[in-house]
């Protein structure tokens, strides 16, 4: 399980968007279940699962969720649990694009299993300058995601990496890197056994 966590704006989609890209038959994004109502261009099934408040709270009783938190007023994001188990059965490793909260409810659940890393932007104004540029937000909502900034980068002290994304290609090959080292760690590498003791006869 490979966590993306960072403030908005400070690059996380974009090098996520692209590692799915490149590594599309080893690698699955965790579709998150939100309250939250869906903006122009999103695709229900595919960017989140849109539910209504009284349906998350269901599936929080029935323990549906990995993780899950509220963010941003009283907007909800799950992950689903299944759904989850299933893809990592099939050996694909899970790309999850989630908060501080949720990184650390991950960690408590699944231990070894879940690899953290946190991106920073080059700094707070540079991240400003970001999300209003990206023009999709009122002033208002800016001025609550810089808020809402402070008290994430206040938690880069729980990932196991920590990224300054001051060059977007610096910082994703930097992400792609500790990819391919997670997955070439001793502890995951399954089938080592076997190959070590056929390696005589080969």
């Amino acid at each position: 399980m490979f966590v993306l966590s960072s403030p908005s704006g400070a690059g996380k989609s974009t090098i996520a968007r692209r590692l799915l890209k490149e590594e599309r038959n080893k690698l699955k994004m965790s579709v998150s279940y939100t309250t939250r109502p869906i903006r122009d261009g999103e695709v229900d099934g595919k960017d989140y699962h849109f539910v209504d408040t009284a349906t998350f709270r269901q599936m929080v009783e029935d323990d549906q969720f990995l993780e899950w938190a509220r963010v941003m007023g009283d907007n909800r994001y799950g992950t689903p649990r299944e759904t989850v188990f299933k893809d990592l059965e099939h050996g694909r490793d899970i790309l999850f694009d989630i908060d501080w909260q949720g990184a650390q409810q991950l960690f408590q659940l699944a231990g070894g299993d879940v690899v953290r890393v946190f991106i920073l932007p080059p700094g707070l104004k540079t991240l400003r300058e970001r999300l209003e540029k990206r023009a999709t937000d009122t002033q208002e909502v800016i001025d609550n995601r810089m808020d809402r900034a402070l008290g994430e980068v206040s938690h880069w002290d729980g990932y196991d990496y920590v990224l300054v994304n001051d060059d977007l290609d610096d910082c994703y090959e930097c992400v792609q890197t500790i990819l391919t080292a997670e997955r070439l760690k001793r502890s995951r590498q399954r089938g080592m056994i076997g190959f070590i003791r056929r390696l005589p006869e080969l």
